[in-house]
């Protein structure tokens, strides 16, 4: 049985062919109310439909918001399941947001949860958090290299108070953040030493954190959360991301989600954001 294709390589496709945007399906109870809905479970699942119908077929990354569907039970994980399940199936790659980050045997545990092959909640690639130390998320990273899958590693979040951790200056020198794309760049070698357009073990770096100095040239995908309603535009994608930007997969969320629950609007709204981020972001910048 030959290898599976890698995530990076997937997401480059992905992204030449449908614009470099992912787009977040965050059922915040705000946007149910603004879409007519409940915020109950038969709300969530509309919803969460409704995004999936719309853009999956259309957009390169859906991203869901794993909290946001959890705070209903397990009603609420059975709707993230089809709604993963329905996206990956329509043909768009599916980000999940879950921030995991352990240590040991409880590692591995959420890696198989999320990465194993016939997990329920097998997801294209899911977002990690390094802070209880790089080498706590081996258990994820190896079995996303195993699987063609990708990890997202939190390095310069866009929320301020990350900078307390992220920017703080290790016993050897760089910055904690930095210290993060190091190790990613040693994650992505094999595959871009096989010719692979883009590693598959990204860094979440926020398009509102300015000029950072770090350097993101490790050869893999940056999520890039802030774009939109956190104030962020895509003409600020090239002096956050400089030559990196086009690696940038800019997140938007309630940009588009905004515009439901009437699928056309979706669609025209994500349209819209993919057009504009090409124009800075894109795979030829």
């Amino acid at each position: 049985m030959s290898a599976p294709e890698p995530f990076g390589t997937r997401l480059r496709r992905a992204m030449d062919a449908r614009g470099p945007l992912c787009v977040g399906i965050d059922p915040h109870p705000s946007l149910l109310t603004a879409w007519g809905l409940g915020d109950d479970v038969a709300g969530l699942e509309r919803f969460a439909a409704t995004a999936v119908d719309a853009l999956a077929e259309h957009v390169a990354v859906l991203k869901p918001q794993s909290a946001f569907f959890e705070r209903f039970g397990s009603r609420g994980v059975a709707v993230l399941e089809r709604t993963v399940a329905d996206a990956r199936a329509a043909g768009a790659l599916v980000l999940l947001d879950v921030k995991r980050g352990d240590i040991g045997s409880t590692m591995a545990a959420y890696a198989a949860a999320h990465l194993a092959p016939d997990a329920p909640l097998a997801a294209d690639a899911i977002t990690v958090s390094p802070y209880l130390g790089y080498g706590s998320l081996r258990p994820a990273l190896d079995l996303a290299r195993a699987g063609g899958r990708g990890v997202f590693v939190l390095a310069l979040t866009s929320n301020p108070e990350g900078a307390e951790v992220q920017t703080a200056v290790t016993a050897a020198g760089p910055t904690v953040a930095q210290t993060v794309l190091d190790r990613l760049r040693e994650e992505n070698a094999a595959e871009l030493a096989a010719g692979a357009p883009l590693g598959s073990f990204g860094a979440v770096v926020g398009a509102t954190v300015g000029e950072t100095g770090a350097d993101l040239s490790f050869g893999g995908p940056l999520l890039a959360p802030g774009v939109g309603a956190q104030g962020a535009t895509a003409a600020d994608l090239p002096r956050v991301f400089g030559s990196a930007v086009g690696q940038v997969l800019p997140s938007v969320s309630r940009g588009v989600l905004r515009h439901g629950p009437d699928p056309v609007a979706l669609r025209a709204a994500a349209a819209r954001e993919a057009a504009e981020i090409a124009r800075f972001a894109g795979s030829g910048a």
